[in-house]
């Protein structure tokens, strides 16, 4: 989950959203900084590759339009209970379908592709991993995979995730590919996203954040690597009269079924569920649209 078009974090409001839900058992401690260690490989080579994957042709008109000028620049007041309120969403974004700038160089060929390495230091240096994670470095893999476009065009995206579950992760992102699913962005979550004012209208998916379940001292599976955040936006977090993103409130009516919305019969929680991952989205209280686990929390 992020700030503005970051990755959702459950804090204040442009969270990184990166999973919500059930608190982890272990208890957090705090992190401190320290130097990353050299022993991480600055250009390893990659451990699994997959092969492209066929594909239906995108279409050609898919009603995608650039990001307006003020998204992730209008700061949320911070209400008394610590954290901005929910908000009606803008006439821009009822219907979100924003052309992906792309961070990483998209596939030549427009076919799906993935890499699976250990973390470089250049990755590590703008992750939130410190010495203080409940995760070592040589269990975070760094992981890219091609992803399908609200513009229909095929990105690169990446993500740091456990190494026992980065495989099955490439899997998920290939089957949603080929059925041709949406997504805004995919970059790693960064501290400056973290500790950035809420504008309530981010978009990231994303998978490894450092942090404690919200309102808990409990590690997140996030923290771990072993959930990700699918179109925050599109698929919001829901606590009491709490939402993340704030502006994201005209899709907690999951009768809309727009791109980029996952439905419980839908390709998303079908490809979660094939390799043992569970969906926010069928809990009760808190009920977490975005966000899938390979733990349960």
């Amino acid at each position: 989950m992020s700030r503005g078009r970051r990755a959702w974090l459950l804090v204040g409001g442009a969270l990184a959203l990166a999973g919500c839900g059930s608190p982890a058992a272990t208890p957090v401690a705090a992190p401190t900084t320290q130097a990353v260690p050299t022993m991480v490989p600055t250009a390893a080579a990659p451990s699994t590759t997959r092969q492209p994957v066929t594909t239906t042709p995108a279409p050609v008109d898919t009603g995608a339009s650039p990001a307006p000028g003020w998204l992730g620049t209008r700061v949320l007041a911070v209400g008394p209970a610590g954290y901005p309120a929910a908000r009606p969403t803008p006439p821009e974004l009822l219907d979100r379908r924003i052309v992906t700038t792309d961070v990483l160089p998209p596939p030549a060929d427009g076919a799906f592709h993935s890499t699976v390495t250990p973390v470089p230091d250049s990755v590590v240096r703008r992750s939130t991993w410190t010495a203080g994670c409940p995760v070592t470095l040589a269990e975070l893999r760094y992981v890219t995979v091609t992803f399908r476009g609200f513009d229909g065009r095929p990105h690169t995206g990446e993500l740091l995730l456990h190494r026992d579950i980065a495989d099955a992760a490439v899997t998920v992102f290939s089957r949603l590919f080929a059925a041709g699913f949406p997504m805004e962005r995919m970059v790693v979550t960064s501290p400056a996203e973290v500790a950035a004012k809420p504008t309530g209208d981010g978009n990231t998916t994303a998978a490894f954040v450092c942090r404690a379940t919200r309102g808990t001292t409990t590690w997140s599976a996030h923290a771990f690597g072993r959930a990700i955040d699918v179109n925050p936006f599109q698929n919001p977090y829901l606590s009491g009269t709490r939402v993340i993103p704030e502006l994201a409130t005209a899709y907690l009516d999951r009768g809309r079924v727009l791109p980029g919305v996952i439905t419980a019969t839908g390709p998303v929680v079908a490809a979660f569920r094939a390799v043992g991952w569970t969906w926010g989205g069928s809990w009760t209280s808190p009920t977490d649209y975005m966000h899938f686990s390979s733990t349960g929390h």
